[in-house]
Parts: structure tokens; sequence; C-alpha cells
């Protein structure tokens, strides 16, 4: 799939779950495969509203099954001190979203598992489970990863600054650009 085609893709997901772009907004959602190529399995299509020094707010689209691999938001040293690193709550719109975060692990989970191949890049396994209308708040410096359901998922997601760049990720293989 190419980048354009995944972008008319994600604002047809997006317009299912009742959020319309300008045509500017539409041409320039961002198509993340993560350096790996594979972008059906591991990617994201992201709209960015506003990322200002101290809020940010995104549309997050995931086609069925993709996955967001696991990464974390660290703290960053600035000039005027530590910023702890981005707290970002998910607020599902569309379709089905599985989180996993930092924690106890889920016993009996959903039937989403990490992209083949790349299972041992995938540790935290408490599973939150988002559907329409239902939110998840992830604190700074937390492993998390995320995955859609069949039909794919539009999660909206608001935030502390947004500093995409220094994402930390288990797989060594991942590139955040």
């Amino acid at each position: 799939m190419t980048a354009a085609e995944a972008r008319a893709r994600a604002d047809a997901y997006l317009r299912l779950a009742g959020i319309v772009l300008t045509p500017d907004e539409a041409s320039t959602i961002e198509v993340a495969d993560f350096g790996l190529g594979q972008l059906e399995t591991t990617g994201l299509q992201l709209v960015t509203y506003i990322n200002t020094e101290r809020v940010c707010a995104k549309e997050l689209v995931l086609f069925p099954g993709q996955t967001c691999p696991e990464h974390r938001h660290p703290p960053v040293l600035l000039p005027h001190g530590v910023d702890p690193g981005k707290e970002e709550t998910f607020r599902c719109r569309w379709g089905l979203v599985y989180l996993y975060v930092d924690g106890e692990g889920t016993p009996e989970r959903a039937v989403c598992r990490p992209p083949a191949g790349r299972e041992q890049t995938y540790t935290v396994w408490n599973e939150v489970v988002l559907r329409p209308g239902q939110q998840h708040t992830i604190p700074p410096d937390t492993l998390h990863w995320f995955q859609a359901g069949p039909d794919g998922a539009v999660v909206s997601e608001f935030s502390t600054r947004s500093r995409d760049e220094l994402d930390v990720f288990t797989d060594p293989e991942i590139r955040r650009v």
C-alpha cells in the first residue's frame, strides 16, 4: 500500500467515525511504518491538530490488526528543567482498540498478538480494551503498545507535548522520524 492509498483509507475511516478533515489535512495525514516497511501489520496513520509546548491533540487511525509497536515517552531534559515525558489519554471514537500497558498481565487476553517475527519486542501484557466512548490515560515513561480490532479503529489522543522523535521503542529496528 502506498502512502497516498493509506492516507485515503485513513480519511475514509475518520469519516466513519464522524470526523471530517479539510482537504489540506487529509492530504497531509502522516503515514508511519516505523521504518520497517510493513505498514499493514506495524504502522499508524496520524492527524496532528495541535502540538505546542503544553498540549497536543491527534487522531490515530489503525487499519484492521495494525499495531503501533511497544514504546514509552521518556523524561526530557529542557533548558528550564525536566519534562517528565508525555502523558496521553486515548479515547476510542470508532472500532475497537486493544491497548497494552505496563502492569500485571491479563490472564485471558483478547485475540490480538504482536506482529509475526517481532514477538520478542513486546513485553507488557496488561490489556485495556477500548470501545467507542471509552478512554484510558497512560502516565509518562510507561511502556505501551496498541492494536486495532478486526474492523480497524479511530482513536483521539489528548496529551502533553509530543516529541515523537524521542520515543523509546523496545524493538531496536524501529525508526520514528
